[in-house]
């Protein structure tokens, strides 16, 4: 099949777009680069371009026959988000409609969803299943909550078929290397982890130490980023063939603590690394895991990458190969 991905050169995008190729479908990525990286897709395939830009969206749509659309295309950062929601819901949400408005223009009907956890806000029971309750505590965890909104409304009016995946923290990068998480700035544990490991930053901060957990910081529920892209390959599979619209959580259904990533950097790499305690940061639950059952019976989804050893080990080996020159 020939598939649109746009935010095709961001992070979990261009790890799909080369599980999409090993799969056997062609892919184009639409990507505004704000966020992405050229050198994460091959050039040939390559569309620069915002969402906003509607003429854009429909040259691209009438020069080629999509069978499908996967959409990574957003801004995550959830603190940006809470100061400056205008920019969160004028990208993630109105240039969504835009891009959806396209699809039906253009007769395209299959549409997977790069969605969150954080739709669920804090969890009221873990491990969190599909129909916990959305409670979204911010608006990037809002714009992504009213996308599955809209595409529940656009299956029914114009039968529009849709994917939703909510991941939990993606990690890692991929094993045979070339691409891996690379964002500016970072937010996310495992790199800073390593950046204060190669001296690019003075220490990790870890924020509370006083949590209802066993060492009592943070857990959190870390899948390895090609496990969530060889997701996305069998969510396309079931749509092909189903053409049912779904939801599904994709996680390892265990969670890690602040303390145990950093232990498991410190291990694989061989030494210590500079970490500064601090107090707690508002909004921040003590435990989030995710079921990702129902995608493991559904999809015949299963995580090959599972284990944190691996993760680490992947995203370290990136992680020096990007930034230790």
């Amino acid at each position: 099949m020939k598939i649109l991905v746009t935010g095709g050169a961001g992070y979990i995008g261009s790890h799909a777009v080369r599980q999409l190729k090993r799969a056997g479908h062609q892919t184009v990525v639409l990507d505004n680069l704000v966020f992405g990286h050229a050198e994460f897709v091959s050039l040939d395939e390559l569309i620069t371009g915002d969402l906003s830009d509607t003429a854009l969206l429909q040259k691209t749509f009438k020069e080629n026959h999509f069978d499908a659309v996967m959409h990574f295309a957003a801004y995550a950062y959830v603190g940006e988000s809470v100061e400056n929601p205008a920019k969160y819901y004028r990208n993630n949400v109105a240039s969504t409609l835009n891009l959806l408005e396209a699809m039906i223009t253009h007769g395209v009907n299959r549409f997977i969803f790069s969605s969150t956890c954080a739709t669920y806000g804090v969890p009221e029971t873990v491990p969190i299943t599909e129909d916990h309750p959305q409670q979204p505590i911010n608006p990037y965890g809002m714009t992504k909550w009213m996308v599955e909104k809209i595409l529940q409304d656009f299956d029914r009016a114009y039968g529009l078929k849709s994917v939703c995946l909510r991941y939990f923290n993606a990690a890692g990068a991929d094993p045979d290397g070339g691409i891996g998480e690379d964002h500016s700035p970072e937010t996310h544990l495992i790199p800073l982890v390593f950046d204060a490991a190669l001296g690019r930053r003075p220490h990790i901060t870890v924020f509370g130490t006083d949590y209802p957990t066993a060492d009592g910081t943070c857990i959190r529920d870390y899948i390895h980023v090609t496990d969530l892209a060889d997701a996305h390959v069998l969510a396309l599979k079931y749509l092909s063939e189903h053409g049912r619209s779904e939801i599904f959580n994709l996680g390892n259904g265990r969670g890690f603590s602040v303390k145990e990533i950093i232990q498991a950097a410190e291990k694989n790499i061989g030494h210590n690394i500079p970490v500064q305690f601090g107090g707690r940061r508002e909004g921040d639950p003590p435990v989030l895991i995710g079921s990702a059952e129902k995608a493991k019976k559904v999809l015949g989804w299963q995580p090959r990458l599972a284990d944190l050893s691996v993760i680490i080990e992947t995203a370290w080996r990136w992680h020096r190969h990007r930034f230790l020159k």
